[in-house]
């Protein structure tokens, strides 16, 4: 996963408007192409890495591992270490994770009436 520059144009630009905008800012939060799939599973409830793994199955393990330790800064999943052997780890939405419910819904919704009228 490539990241931008942030000495970059790109970057100011998007840092710019995600201060001045709070659609960006929750789009960059959320945007990625992984991110909403990742919490979609999560409004399940907690899952272990390998059960979201097995449940993504076109994700790579990397591509998963980066997406949740984003998520996870960005305060919308939690994850939690068990002492353990073999190690358990589970991840789950935050409060403010749980809150993209009905937007993941309306969502979903959407993209099923803009595929259904216009993707050919």
């Amino acid at each position: 996963m490539s990241k931008v520059k942030v000495t970059s144009t790109n970057f100011e630009n998007k840092k710019i408007l995600a201060e001045e905008c709070s659609e960006v800012y929750a789009a960059n939060i959320i945007g990625g192409q992984w991110s909403l799939v990742i919490c979609s599973w999560l409004l399940q409830g907690k899952m272990r890495f390998s059960e979201l793994r097995k449940s993504i199955p076109n994700i790579t393990e990397r591509m998963l591992t980066l997406q949740l330790r984003k998520l996870e800064q960005d305060n919308i999943i939690k994850r939690k270490v068990y002492a353990q052997v073999p190690p358990k780890v589970e991840y789950e939405l935050t409060e403010i994770g749980y809150e993209l419910r009905p937007i993941i819904q309306q969502m979903e919704q959407w993209g099923k009436r803009h595929k259904y009228l216009y993707a050919k």
